[in-house]
């Protein structure tokens, strides 16, 4: 793991996130393992292209060391999965949308132009467009981004 996934993550508005977890009580009764923690985990694993919650434990906790540049200490597999099955999907449905309208306006007159106005209500539990979305905030070249 590398300061590179630290600089990615200071590009996702942590408060506005943090906004939307207090809003549908996300962290309540959680000791440890965050909203935060949880989404950290699923974006490492979706950029990583791990198939599965075992694959992303495995990963994340062999940089044990170095996990406090992400700003979380370890990826427990049971308590992903717990997180994953009972955190409310509407704090992640609504960042992705939150994310997509950022986009939405920043590209807004240029050749990557989003319309995703009626886009927002296909949207299923996968990280591929939020990672999209990020990847259109972070600048890349319209070369990387046709390979997405």
């Amino acid at each position: 793991m590398s300061f590179i996934f630290a600089q990615f993550l200071n590009l996702i508005p942590r408060y506005e996130f943090q906004k939307i977890v207090n809003k549908y009580k996300g962290d309540f009764k959680t000791r440890n393992f965050n909203c935060w923690n949880q989404f950290v985990c699923m974006i490492f694993g979706q950029i990583r292209g791990e198939r599965s919650l075992r694959e992303i434990h495995r990963s994340i906790n062999s940089h044990l060391s170095k996990l406090y540049h992400i700003g979380i200490k370890e990826c427990p597999k049971s308590t992903l999965s717990d997180a994953n099955e009972k955190r409310d999907f509407r704090i992640y449905e609504e960042f992705a949308k939150y994310l997509m309208l950022i986009a939405q306006k920043e590209y807004m007159n240029t050749e990557l132009s989003l319309d995703i106005t009626n886009a927002i209500y296909a949207l299923d539990a996968s990280l591929l467009l939020l990672i999209f979305v990020l990847a259109c905030l972070t600048g890349l070249s319209s070369e990387k981004e046709k390979e997405l």
